[in-house]
């Protein structure tokens, strides 16, 4: 696995009802506009970054790069191939060293997968590979180096059951406000090579470093789950052959045949449904799981939001 974590920096803001701002950078300004994979943009909050590097080394986290990604203030971290597991346990760590080191410097990180109006969403890729533990050759390609069975089997595993699972790739209310068309976020689970409007890509690499980013999971999943849920979902599409849909080229957003569940609710209720999840994650955890994630939705829905009496107090 390698996850790819995006973040938001922030002012730091104590009433949760105003909306959140872009902190002041080292020039005394705060961002404007959106500014991707730029130097100069993530070199404003290089002080953040040292720190955040150097806790990182100590704590023997193997992060590889920063970059300053499209939503004002915006930044991805992203993490070297490795296990599953071990991967995990890091990510883990990291959230809190970046929060940690966010504050020293009187700002906030935050890994809601949408915090902002009007600004991409948050996610936490997940590229994923399978190696033949005896070669260490990668089984997502053939003798010719072409995608093998396994690997196309594996990307249609990835296509029937992420909307089995979604409720652990996105666990929140907040988490559905990330699957907006033209947002840089996905809307369903189809695939395609180097194609970012896709749930599923496949970026161009040589043989032996073939892989598929799942593009589904927020920011704000649990690591764990959503690591052990994407390679369940893929190992299931390789023990039951599952044949993937035609790669698309060009945009994914407008096609409705591989949609996601809207909302929580109904992700939830899917979820429940599903005999292969509750077979292989286990019945005990499913039904706890979705329990707690109902009760969050409960306690959701009893807060009346500013938008409604902004548009509803005065004329309904």
């Amino acid at each position: 696995m390698s996850p790819e974590m995006e973040f938001y920096l922030t002012k730091r803001c104590e009433d949760p009802d105003l909306p959140l701002q872009p902190p002041i950078g080292r020039s005394g300004r705060q961002e404007t506009g959106r500014q991707s994979f730029s130097i100069d943009a993530a070199n404003e909050f290089d002080p953040l970054f040292e720190d955040m590097y150097d806790w990182c080394e100590l704590q023997g986290l193997d992060i590889d790069t920063l970059i300053h990604e499209e939503g004002t203030a915006q930044m991805e971290i992203n993490f070297r191939h490795g296990d599953p597991l071990s991967l995990a346990d890091q990510v883990f760590v990291f959230k809190r060293t970046m929060r940690e080191a966010a504050l020293k410097h009187d700002v906030a990180a935050t890994f809601m997968a949408k915090p902002v109006s009007n600004e991409p969403g948050s996610a936490m890729h997940l590229h994923q590979s399978v190696v033949d533990l005896n070669t260490g050759e990668s089984i997502f390609s053939d003798a010719q180096g072409k995608m093998s069975e396994l690997f196309l089997h594996h990307i249609g595993g990835l296509q029937k059951y992420i909307p089995e699972i979604l409720p652990l790739l996105a666990p929140n209310v907040n988490s559905f406000r990330r699957f907006l068309p033209d947002t840089s976020a996905p809307v369903n689970v189809e695939w395609g090579l180097e194609n970012r409007t896709c749930g599923l890509r496949v970026p161009d690499s040589d043989s032996q470093n073939r892989r598929v980013e799942n593009r589904l999971p927020g920011a704000d999943a649990n690591v764990y789950l959503a690591i052990a849920g994407s390679l369940l979902c893929g190992y299931l599409g390789m023990m039951k052959k599952i044949n993937p849909s035609a790669p698309v080229q060009g945009r994914a957003y407008e096609r409705r045949n591989l949609r996601l569940p809207l909302t929580l609710e109904a992700a939830l209720e899917r979820m429940e449904h599903s005999k292969v999840i509750r077979e292989y994650l286990s019945p005990e955890f499913v039904k706890g799981y979705i329990a707690v994630k109902r009760v969050e939705h409960e306690n959701f829905k009893q807060v009346i939001s500013s938008w409604e009496r902004e548009f509803l107090l005065l004329s309904v």
